[in-house]
This record gives C-alpha cells, structure tokens and sequence, in this order.
C-alpha cells in the first residue's frame, strides 16, 4: 500500500477561461481526490495561484506538478508537505439562535476557540472561525454536539510557503533577464 500525504499545491497561471477545468482533469485522470481548491490572484499582476490539497504519494504528486506544468497558460507548479507551508480555512457555522443560548457550554466553546459571533438574530446566529483544518472540523463536532448548527460552510485551503521567497517570483525574474539579454535585431 502505498505512503499517502497532504500535499499542498500551488499553480500559478495566467487567468485564462477553461485552465482550472485542465488543472482538475490532471487529478481525474489518475483518480485523484481534491480535499479543496481555491483560487485566487497572486502578489503577481495578472498572475492567479491555485491552492490545491490532495491525499497521494510523493511519486504520484511529482507527475501531476509535471502535467500541470506542461498546461500552455500555467507558469511554474509546486507542491509541498504541511510542515513547508503556513495554511489556514474560515468556516462559518449557522447556529439555531435559540439553542445555541439555552445551552450554557455555547459560549465557552467559541472562546475555546478563539471563534467569534458576527450575526446574531433571534432566529439564527452565524459563528465565524479561522484557522488549520483539525480546529475548524473540531469546533463543528462541538457545536453538532450541542445539537444547534443549521449550517456549516468551509473554505478552501489558503497558504503560503514557509521559506522567505516565492519560487515563481524567481522564475520569473530569470525569464526577464533571459528576454533582456536577447539581441534585438
């Protein structure tokens, strides 16, 4: 059986209609399960980053960063293990209001934590968390524990390297230099 790990991706791209369909056949193709996407644009004007996390092993992972490279708009692609990436989710969780403040462990749960309340009506109230992927699932037990939540939504991972540069900045740093030493005719 094969070594699984989180791995994190991230593609940068040029912002093209139909790339993220190419990126997300790459995984179908070899069978792969997206654990979360999410798109953004990069610190690079017109530049986007895909964050991509998948369950796989490092073999597997180095031929899809191949493949994905090899689309004609993607820029450079990488991949990494948690411990080489900072990372973070939000979650929001609807709350049924009226059983949410009969029960007193409530409050003491979202200050376990460091959650906080930003709608509160006497209907519902929706609870807002950030932070890694283990905190966000174990407040929503917690809460389904306390039998109020109506809704629960997360987001995509989003992260960034640990180390003090950004690889596609390198890259494309050395592919101006390359374009300004050309000779021009």
């Amino acid at each position: 059986m094969m070594n699984r790990t989180l791995y994190t991706l991230m593609v940068h791209s040029e912002n093209f209609a139909g790339l993220l369909n190419q990126v997300t056949a790459v995984f179908t193709r070899r069978q792969l399960n997206i654990e979360s996407l999410n798109v953004s644009a990069s610190s690079i004007e017109g530049v986007h980053k895909y964050t991509i996390t998948v369950w796989t092993d490092e073999e597997t992972i180095r031929k899809v960063v191949k493949q994905i490279e090899k689309k004609i708009d993607v820029i450079q692609a990488h991949y990494f293990t948690d411990d080489e990436t900072y990372c973070h989710e939000i979650a929001l969780y609807k709350v049924a209001t009226p059983a949410f403040l009969e029960t007193s462990d409530a409050s003491a749960v979202i200050r376990k934590y460091s959650a906080r309340i930003v709608e509160m009506n006497p209907t519902f109230s929706i609870v807002e968390k950030n932070g890694k992927s283990e905190e966000i699932t174990a407040l929503y037990k917690e809460l389904r524990r306390l039998a109020c939540v109506l809704q629960f939504v997360r987001s995509g991972r989003v992260a960034i390297t640990t180390s003090c540069f950004e690889r596609v900045n390198e890259f494309l740093d050395a592919q101006e230099a390359k374009h300004h030493l050309r000779p021009t005719h």
